[in-house]
């Protein structure tokens, strides 16, 4: 899995970088949220809480997928930011309690 930052933007009043992205997965599957996340984190140099996937579309018979993501300067200002349900597909919400 490649990935190419087509364009980057830092916005300052919510504190994050919003990234737009192509990932090159050619004769792979389509790479889920988690792992261009943590492509995300590792190029960016945070961790992988502070990185929102907020869209990810396949190109037909490419082997591409475009996205856009949000990464964020800490985890305060994900949970101000951002809706519980994309925070949940991020695998970032609420743990539900083990149960013994």
């Amino acid at each position: 899995m490649k990935m190419e930052i087509k364009e980057q933007r830092n916005n300052v009043l919510q504190n994050r970088t919003e990234v737009c992205f192509i990932v090159d997965h050619a004769r792979e599957s389509t790479p889920g949220r988690n792992a261009v996340a943590e492509e995300l984190a590792k190029q960016f140099s945070t961790k992988r809480d502070l990185v929102i996937v907020d869209d990810l579309s396949s190109m037909y018979g490419v082997g591409k997928t475009q996205g856009y993501a949000k990464i964020y300067a800490s985890a305060d200002d994900v949970k101000k930011y951002e809706p519980e349900f994309l925070q949940k597909r991020n695998g970032l919400g609420a743990k539900p309690a083990e149960e013994e």
